[in-house]
């Protein structure tokens, strides 16, 4: 689509700063409904500008931008959230920071960049929930992990019986974050099988030997139903598991590997259900074991164990199929 307009919105806690190209127009608005709805009743009506043939770009700041994004798919407007590292790295040198300043460069980016920027869909609300509780979760096991590591250092050092208060209390709290957990848990496979398309993509993950529950849920909410990749490359790349090249001329020639821009957590999943399939997953402890034997790498053999994994979820997804373990049938 070709735009006549570019709308760079730099979000903040309680404000948005705007700035038009290549109008040059800049406006303030109080981050809420109420102002949102205004700021584009001023653009529309007092500033003239054709808001459909827009694209409108602001940074992804979580609950920050969320009342903004939903306001912009309810009226069906072209915009595009940006990561925070992406925005970074194409300001270039500066020299101070503001608000309006920031609002000129995401609208100065996304107008040089608009052959490439593809507008953002926001998810189905079931994919929302499943984020939020999922990110949730992750905090609290987290916190969960850091009562038991703090309770087992003061075991050593002190004793239970030298003061129970200390130990009670924590586990006390161990024990509730367990509970809460629990609900979490309860409450995404609730959102997974009262949904037809979730429960099957669901069904069919962890049909695959070695794929557990939480990765089949990470797997779901990531990819927005695998409607936000187009294939399993793509989400290699994201989880930080697609090797790729290191060179330069003719000096430069370093390892192949994997970048460190990645979604850990999901980068930490992949790297679990590979050590579970290969102990578990005939096809991949034969494959495993052949490459070790060759002298290859044990790290760059578990890696391909995973992207291979991500591409069989991937295909059975796609295929509506579940997996079958083939060697299992071998004579």
């Amino acid at each position: 689509m070709d735009y006549s307009k570019f709308i760079g919105i730099d979000v903040s806690k309680l404000t948005l700063d705007v700035e038009v190209l290549p109008d040059g127009k800049v406006l303030h608005a109080e981050n809420d409904v109420k102002g949102i709805k205004q700021l584009f009743r001023t653009l529309a009506k007092d500033y003239k500008i054709k808001l459909s043939e827009a694209l409108i770009a602001f940074e992804h700041t979580g609950f920050y931008s969320h009342q903004l994004a939903l306001y912009l798919q309810e009226k069906g407007y072209s915009f595009v959230m940006l990561p925070g590292l992406e925005l970074k790295r194409s300001l270039g040198i500066t020299r101070g920071k503001s608000d309006k300043i920031d609002a000129g460069k995401i609208a100065e980016y996304v107008s040089l960049r608009k052959l490439q920027i593809i507008p953002t869909q926001m998810p189905e609300k079931e994919i929302e929930k499943m984020n939020r509780l999922l990110s949730l979760r992750d905090r609290l096991v987290s916190q969960r992990a850091g009562f038991k590591v703090t309770m087992g250092e003061a075991k050593r050092a002190i004793g239970k019986k030298e003061d129970s208060l200390y130990f009670k209390v924590q586990e006390a709290m161990i024990k509730s974050l367990d509970q809460q957990i629990d609900l979490l848990d309860t409450e995404l496979l609730n959102v997974v099988q009262n949904h037809p398309e979730l429960k099957t993509q669901f069904d069919l993950i962890v049909s695959i030997t070695g794929v557990g529950t939480q990765t089949a849920l990470y797997m779901i909410a990531v990819t927005h139903a695998f409607h936000k990749f187009p294939n399993a490359r793509k989400f290699a790349c994201y989880a930080g598991i697609a090797p790729f090249p290191y060179q330069s001329g003719t000096s430069i020639r370093g390892k192949t590997k994997v970048s460190h821009l990645a979604n850990k957590k999901m980068k930490s999943l992949l790297s679990n259900i590979a050590a579970s399939a290969i102990q578990h997953n005939t096809e991949m402890r034969l494959f495993y074991q052949r490459r070790l034997a060759e002298g290859k790498n044990k790290m760059s053999t578990q890696n391909i164990i995973r992207n291979k994994l991500v591409a069989i979820i991937f295909a059975v997804v796609k295929r509506g199929t579940p997996y079958v373990e083939i060697m299992k049938y071998a004579a």
